[in-house]
């Protein structure tokens, strides 16, 4: 038996709306320590791992250990019966291996209760182990303006070039339409990033803006995004 009940059910809203172009099937592992999840894209560019602690549901049950498979787009078509402020619990009753799993939205005011069962799927997985890195720079910024800045570069090319000294961070393009860049200064006085590991020499590489936009759409998850 599992049951996991979030308070603010537009959190798992997002999390799936932030997801759903990323990766289509997934396997969400349930623990005693909460629900996780990784998964590559197609392609095997790009990986999402995502962790929901124990401590941030309002209930949280379960009697052992768990695999979920889940198509993706078939919660997001749930997802789209959640209003703001509703609750989602999330619920598998079945004592052997469950082959659905029920998604319950309550109102705050207990007026409306919709609850939906959704078949789970039997997928493959293969945890990935994720070195610990030291990186040579780490910049954190507002998420929303990261966003919006990768959005409007991505109308001039489809790459973008970081180019980082201790005292700013540039993003530089360079494409058919034309090139240039933005430069935002470096310091813990400014709004508009913040250099945390400073480098010693200039750090630059090159990214797709495509996969940053597709990334940048959990930005409403957090007030900050650090790169």
């Amino acid at each position: 038996m599992f049951e996991a009940k979030l308070a603010d059910g537009t959190v798992l809203k997002k999390i799936v709306e932030a997801i759903k172009e990323l990766v289509t099937d997934v396997n969400l592992e349930v623990s005693s320590k909460g629900i996780s999840l990784q998964a590559m894209d197609s392609s095997h560019v790009a990986l999402v791992q995502l962790q929901l602690d124990v401590e941030g549901f309002e209930v949280y049950k379960t009697d052992k250990p768990m695999t979920l498979g889940i198509s993706i787009n078939n919660l997001s078509k749930v997802m789209k019966l959640v209003n703001n402020n509703d609750s989602i619990t999330l619920r598998c009753d079945q004592k052997d291996e469950p082959t659905s799993i029920s998604i319950i939205c309550e109102s705050k005011k207990l007026d409306r209760v919709t609850e939906f069962h959704l078949n789970l799927l039997s997928l493959d997985s293969e945890s990935l182990g994720i070195p610990e890195t030291s990186y040579a720079s780490e910049i954190s910024m507002q998420s929303a303006e990261f966003a919006k800045l990768c959005k409007e570069l991505y109308a001039l090319s489809e790459t973008v070039t970081f180019e980082i000294t201790p005292n700013q961070v540039k993003f530089v393009v360079d494409g058919e339409v034309g090139s240039g860049s933005i430069m935002i200064k470096t310091s813990e006085a400014t709004e508009g990033a913040k250099n945390e590991n400073e480098p010693t020499e200039m750090v630059c590489l090159s990214f797709a803006l495509r996969y940053l936009n597709l990334f940048n759409k959990a930005y409403t998850l957090s007030n900050s995004v650090k790169i």
